[in-house]
């Protein structure tokens, strides 16, 4: 089988940055309360889905060292779309100056996970370049006025290039994607409204499902939890991804994080935690990263790769 190597990634945050400080100005919160039971410090707001993709999606391409007019396919994960139609990716597609097909996806918060999994299976089938862009704008639907949720999110993107791995034992090994729609109204998002969330049963259902996936794909890989250099985890609490990496068996240190100044970024907070472990050096060629990631729904998805091509 053709496995599929990330070969370029890029990331866009946010224009403002508000911290807890700021919110605790109009709510009856203060920084040690969010960042007790959250780990967040602050989130960046602002911008499109066109423009955080757009610039997010240049950047992979760059890295890649490929024109977007050599791309077979993009995708793009989403849950808030500037409008209902067109896609995003139809929008960032003109952008770019591709000529490939285009599709949005929405899994919420794991969606980019479901978008490599996708762009793994196009490869195998026989396309060459693969661009999947996670973006999402929550700050257009969170509720400023409501504690429980007005301190988890926040606006960003990432997007990476696939193309075929170059050896045999690099580029995507394995992945799962789920769904468990008996939990659907745990988080949910009404057109013309806010985002309502029961967070302490999101909270336990989130941990389980992320460790049933990630086990799976590490069994489907015929590999061990001791096996991974790192987890790249959805970015959406400290204390689901402390618990989770507990009931894994990975020790914590593992785990690239960068929800302390973005929030939760649903579908761009994974390829934004990967960015930032690979410039720090966390991941280097060879190592086995997981991915793994729930959003509402519930959706989980996970893949595991061996980084390099």
């Amino acid at each position: 089988m053709t496995r599929a190597a990330i070969t370029g990634l890029g990331t866009a945050r946010g224009h403002k940055v508000v911290t807890n400080h700021d919110l605790a100005q109009t709510l009856d919160t203060s920084d040690e309360w969010i960042v007790e039971r959250t780990g967040i410090h602050e989130r960046r707001v602002g911008g499109s889905c066109l423009e955080l993709g757009g610039q997010a999606a240049k950047i992979a391409l760059k890295q890649a060292e490929i024109d977007a007019t050599e791309l077979d396919l993009i995708i793009c994960s989403t849950c808030t779309p500037d409008q209902v139609f067109p896609a995003v990716s139809n929008r960032i597609q003109n952008e770019l100056g591709a000529s490939c097909g285009a599709f949005d996806l929405n899994a919420a918060c794991s969606g980019f996970t479901y978008g490599v999994s996708l762009a793994q299976s196009q490869i195998t089938a026989g396309m060459e370049r693969v661009l999947v862009i996670g973006v999402d704008t929550l700050s257009r639907f969170t509720d400023w006025d409501d504690r429980s949720t007005a301190i988890l999110f926040g606006d960003g993107a990432g997007a990476v290039v696939l193309e075929p791995a170059i050896r045999d034992d690099r580029g995507v090994l394995s992945t799962y994607m789920g769904s468990e729609g008996r939990f659907a109204d745990l988080l949910i998002c009404d057109f013309g409204d806010y985002i309502k969330m029961d967070g302490k049963e999101v909270f336990r259902q989130a941990v389980r499902v992320m460790v049933s996936a990630s086990q799976r794909v590490l069994a489907d890989a015929g590999l061990e939890a001791s096996d991974v250099a790192a987890v790249i985890p959805h970015q959406a609490n400290f204390r689901i991804i402390e618990s989770a990496m507990k009931r894994l068996d990975i020790p914590l240190e593992k785990a690239a994080t960068v929800l302390e100044t973005t929030g939760n970024t649903s579908s761009a907070s994974i390829p934004l935690a990967m960015d930032e472990a690979v410039s720090k050096g966390a991941i280097n060629d060879g190592d086995v990263v997981l991915l793994v990631g729930f959003g509402a729904g519930m959706s989980v998805a996970a893949a595991l790769l061996r980084w390099g091509q």
